[in-house]
């Protein structure tokens, strides 16, 4: 699934809409960074292009009855990050635009979402360390956000995603490693834990996208692109423990490298996805544009022997 602007760095993030129902319908938003958002098909087909300059990462939560809503990271004024929200019509693969709010001092990098008893909360992650926890509305007469609390780390941040059964945000420090952030914390400054650390072998810089596939209360699989070596992490849920390290490569579509966002969904997808989806961005696809592979899950769980742990 190649973006519109060749001969740069421009493919970044990707967000699966799982169809229940008619799988083969299901949607991917993915961003050009440089120009926009594209709605995919599972074809590889552009269902959409919605011209929005530079928008970073994008995200979606589906509220059911068709109620899908989409935002995506707009970094067009590198001093204030703002949030572009969409709705998505599923059945038209469409984009619809409801507003843009405010979202942090600073340029806009990451976002993720979470729904917290009915309340749509957002995570607007900076450049430069911060993350911004906003709750957004969304009426009849438009968006509006209100800044809940911040978080706070040291260097430059991006890929977050929230496991809402334990509440705890995840965030990716490119140089550092991954920390978690316990929303229920009655301290707004509650102190982050490193969960898993840049250490050059399992885990190499630069920590980009984060993805969490949720099994049951508390298990499943938790996926970071480690970028520095063209290779993607599997850690286990809850403890966070290292259960393989994996690379794509080869195939008529060519392998992946210098990957920035990730995203993974359960379920069944159709012949070859029968246990999941990831979708994968690929920063080096020379000469052809950037673009986003699709990967079987399956597939990834056999080539790490995980399939015997009793997690599938």
């Amino acid at each position: 699934m190649p973006v519109g602007t060749a001969a740069d760095d421009a493919a970044d993030d990707p967000a699966i809409w799982f169809n229940r129902r008619t799988p083969s319908a299901s949607l991917i938003v993915a961003t050009d960074k440089k120009a926009g958002l594209y709605v995919y098909g599972l074809d590889g087909q552009v269902r959409q292009f919605v011209p929005a300059g530079r928008v970073n990462n994008v995200d979606l939560i589906d509220q059911g009855r068709h109620d899908v809503v989409v935002v995506a990271s707009d970094r067009n004024d590198p001093m204030q990050a703002r949030l572009r929200i969409y709705r998505l019509d599923t059945r038209l693969g469409q984009l619809q635009e409801l507003g843009v709010v405010d979202a942090g001092q600073g340029e806009a990098y990451g976002i993720c979402l979470w729904q917290d008893k009915g309340r749509l909360q957002a995570f607007s992650v900076l450049k430069h360390g911060v993350t911004v926890q906003l709750q957004l509305r969304l009426t009849r007469n438009g968006v509006s956000a209100t800044q809940v609390r911040q978080f706070t780390l040291a260097t430059q941040t991006e890929g977050c995603v929230v496991d809402a059964r334990t509440a705890t945000l995840y965030v990716g420090e490119e140089d550092r490693g991954i920390w978690a952030f316990k929303l229920n914390a009655a301290n707004d400054a509650a102190a982050p834990t490193l969960v898993a650390a840049t250490d050059g072998s399992t885990l190499v810089a630069d920590v980009e996208g984060l993805a969490l596939a949720p099994l049951g209360r508390r298990q499943g699989w938790l996926v970071a692109s480690s970028q520095g070596d063209n290779a993607y992490v599997v850690y286990r849920l809850p403890d966070m423990t290292a259960a393989g390290r994996f690379r794509i490569s080869g195939g008529s579509l060519g392998g992946t490298e210098e990957t920035d966002g990730i995203e993974l969904k359960l379920g069944n997808f159709g012949p070859g996805f029968e246990q999941g989806l990831l979708v994968i961005q690929d920063g080096d696809n020379a000469p052809a544009a950037q673009n986003f592979k699709l990967v079987s899950w399956g597939d990834v769980l056999r080539a790490l022997n995980l399939e015997s742990t009793g997690i599938k």
